[in-house]
């Protein structure tokens, strides 16, 4: 099967983290068939749906590099508490871990947070931030899909939040 990313690539929307969520994850997959092969649109799917599967650091190319960035990302989370409650990080340390990542300050800055909501958002736009930096030179290609995917998963995450009723959910919240 000939593949068509550019012409794919080419009908996507830009995407930015504070934008609407353009289509939903679903939609992506149906815009892929016909135009990639379906081995591709498998990997895609299960990179989205699986998510020990989109964290395998043994994994290759730019999605080795997301893993080793998500890995990281979740051990300096593990250093900054263990710091504050005084316990050995060793034994939350996930490895391989990334010394280069540089997540320090997000990490801080959403343990420091007041709003959990807020804490995820300065952490989501570091994973996008991450990502942006993931597709330098991909431009008409699979990784620019595996990318673009990854993004379209942190919005639709940000849309399910946005439409939470958020009465009922501080109801219940008190109620339980």
């Amino acid at each position: 099967m000939e593949t068509y990313y550019t012409y794919l690539i080419s009908s996507l929307p830009m995407l930015s983290f504070d934008c609407e969520l353009p289509f939903s994850l679903e939609d992506f997959f149906a815009k892929c068939e016909g135009l990639i092969p379906e081995t591709e649109i498998e990997f895609l799917r299960n990179t989205c749906y699986k998510e020990g599967y989109s964290l395998n650091p043994a994994a290759t190319g730019t999605l080795g590099k997301w893993a080793k960035f998500e890995i990281a990302l979740r051990n300096e989370l593990a250093r900054v508490r263990a710091r504050h409650k005084k316990v050995d990080v060793l034994k939350f340390i996930r490895l391989p871990d990334d010394p280069e990542a540089d997540i320090s300050r997000a990490a801080r800055v959403a343990y420091i947070s007041s709003s959990i909501l807020e804490a995820e958002k300065v952490l989501d736009q570091a994973r996008w931030d991450a990502l942006e930096s993931l597709s330098f030179g991909h431009y008409f290609d699979f990784d620019f899909l595996l990318i673009y995917l990854l993004k379209l998963k942190i919005l639709e995450r940000w849309n399910k939040v946005q439409a939470a009723d958020k009465e009922q959910l501080f109801n219940q919240a008190v109620v339980n």
